[in-house]
Formats: C-alpha cells, sequence, structure tokens
C-alpha cells in the first residue's frame, strides 16, 4: 500500500510513521508513506500557499494552484483513490477502512487555515472523511488516523494478520478484555476461564464479553449487530 499525503507539515506524517509499527511495515515494504508539500508547487514569490477569503471573513483560504498542481505530480496506480480529510466528510468506521485497504494507493489532501478553496474539491473530486464531529487545527492527524487503521488491515503489518480480527468492530462488536501477568493484581484476578486452557470456554467467555460490554457502553453497535442475526 502507497500512502501519498498532501501536507504542509511533511514532519508531523514522517515523524509518527519511523517509529512502531509503522516503522517495521515501512522497513518490510508492506506501506510506502511518501509526502507532497504543496508549498513547493505554488507560484507566489513567497511561498504562500493560502489567501483572504473572498465576500469576507476570518481566517485564510487555501489557494487551489498549489494544491491541485501537488495533487497532479503524484504518479497515479490504477487502483488508488483520494481522501480529503475534512470535518464535513462521512464519518470513519471500521467498514470505511476496510474498504480503503483494498486499494494498492490512498492519496490524501491535508487541510489547515480556514479550509480548501472549493474549486480544490470540483477539480480533484475526493472522497471527504472525517474522524469525528470536531474540529482539528489541520489534517495531519486526521491522515496518520487513516494511514494507521488501514495499515493494521494489511497482511504484513501486525505480527499476524489475526490480531487485527479481534479489534473493536471488527465483528460489530467491541473487543473483549484482555488479561496478563500477575493472576492477582492487588485482589483483582484473571478470570478462572482463561486459566483452564479449554478454549471452546474460552472464546464463548469472550464473545460473551464482547456482548456485554458492547451492550453497556455502545447501545447503538449492540442494537445494529442483534438487527443483523435476524
Amino acid at each position: 500500500m502507497i500512502f501519498d499525503v498532501l501536507t504542509l507539515f511533511p514532519e508531523v506524517i514522517e515523524s509518527y510513521c519511523n517509529v512502531s509499527i509503522m516503522k517495521r511495515a515501512k522497513e518490510s515494504a508492506v506501506i510506502k508513506v511518501n509526502t507532497i508539500n504543496p508549498r513547493d508547487f505554488t507560484l507566489d514569490k513567497h511561498k504562500k500557499v493560502d489567501d483572504t477569503p473572498y465576500g469576507g471573513g476570518a481566517g485564510m483560504v487555501l489557494a487551489p494552484q498549489p494544491y491541485v498542481d501537488a495533487y497532479e505530480s503524484v504518479l497515479k496506480l490504477d487502483k488508488s483513490i483520494t481522501v480529503m480529510l475534512s470535518p464535513q466528510g462521512e464519518p470513519l468506521c471500521d467498514s470505511i477502512v476496510n474498504d480503503l485497504a483494498k486499494y494498492d494507493q490512498i492519496i490524501m489532501l491535508c487541510g489547515h487555515y480556514e479550509g480548501f478553496d472549493e474549486r480544490i474539491r470540483e477539480i480533484i473530486k475526493p472522497r471527504e472523511i472525517s474522524i469525528g464531529d470536531f474540529v482539528l487545527t489541520g489534517g495531519e492527524l486526521p491522515a496518520l488516523c487513516l494511514i494507521d487503521a488501514v495499515s493494521r488491515k494489511i497482511e504484513g503489518t501486525l505480527g499476524k494478520i489475526e490480531s487485527a480480527h479481534d479489534d473493536s468492530f471488527f465483528n460489530g462488536l467491541l473487543e473483549y478484555p484482555h488479561y496478563t501477568k500477575p493472576r492477582d493484581y492487588r485482589g483483582y484476578k484473571v478470570p478462572e476461564v482463561l486459566l483452564n486452557g479449554n478454549h471452546k470456554e474460552i472464546a464463548e467467555f469472550r464473545f460473551n464479553e464482547q456482548l456485554k460490554r458492547t451492550k453497556n457502553r455502545r447501545p447503538d453497535l449492540y442494537q445494529n449487530y442483534i438487527n443483523n442475526q435476524k
């Protein structure tokens, strides 16, 4: 998977992707992360990429020329998709992550300031995705969320791809609780069922914990799961 990120702050993307699991995935060529700075494409002699909004208003708007030129400089694979990180986009969820993981390349546009000149949307026609109903100062954190979530779905990123199959939302439910040594910590003990070696009973316990946890914490997900079982 190739991630091409258009960003004014490439160091934010690069620093995160150069540690831990993302670093190992890059080193083993499971993923490749490129950053493209629109500032390198601006025709403005002062390297500006934004300007005041027509019609007035606070803040600055990202100009179309640097972003469109930067986008058009990216070599696009046949199975490629372009994503704009925006609070106006569809909420990111596991099904969208699964869909994006089917591509060979994801090109991402990170905004800043008051956002993009509308003509960037009209020319590039990206799929807009939001990580929640709130506004950040830039699109780099949402882009990193997308890179991380999609990478987990790709064989070779995790030690075992089965690890992702136990994640919350994989089967529509929240993940079951985990325990490690010691067995007893401050009087809080590991459930006995996890110690008996009976894999069938362990699987049943974990599934029941998923149901209970989802019902208590995310009744909306629980109801969707129940409806889909009918």
